[in-house]
């Protein structure tokens, strides 16, 4: 697997943190946004190279982002829940590859970042080792939802790009 663009909804948490890996590795980055460029904190800022959905519905963006993309990687701390949920049941309706990574399972302490069979980016390779050119959308829970999970997701998408990246 080859990640040749990384594609999320630019909502605060997971969405952007997944964008700014992908800027600060020299991926190519975009999806889809909401109309009007809606997120919690206001408008997305106009340096994420996202298009808007007709809607200002997040599912309208949410669908969108995994119809366009090869595979989708959820991350969460614990169970999925309202958006990470919905993104997994339109990846499971569209027949689109996923993988949902816990980081509370995968982590269980902040100092568990080791490279065992458990890592991230082995569990990728282990599921989508045989596909070629990758659009990667990444989705996740908003910052207001879980405070921990920008950090958490931008750590594991340099991780994942250092590995898989173009």
């Amino acid at each position: 697997m080859k990640i040749s663009k990384i594609v999320s909804g630019g909502q605060t948490g997971a969405d952007r943190a997944a964008l700014d890996a992908a800027i600060a590795c020299g991926i190519p980055h975009g999806g889809w946004c909401p109309k009007r460029r809606r997120a919690e904190d206001g408008p997305i800022p106009l340096r994420y190279n996202l298009s808007e959905t007709e809607s200002a519905d997040y599912a309208d963006r949410t669908r969108a982002n995994v119809v366009d993309s090869d595979v989708t990687l959820i991350f969460s701390h614990g169970p999925l829940r309202g958006g990470s949920l919905l993104t997994q049941q339109f990846a499971q309706e569209f027949g689109r590859p996923f993988v949902c990574i816990d980081l509370d399972e995968i982590f269980p302490s902040s100092e568990d970042r080791g490279d065992d069979d458990l890592s991230v980016f082995r569990i990728l390779e282990k599921n989508l080792s045989d596909l070629g050119d990758t659009v990667l959308n990444v989705a996740g829970p908003r910052a207001s939802a879980d405070p921990q999970i920008y950090d958490a997701v931008y750590r594991e998408v340099c991780d994942i790009l250092a590995h898989f990246g173009g």
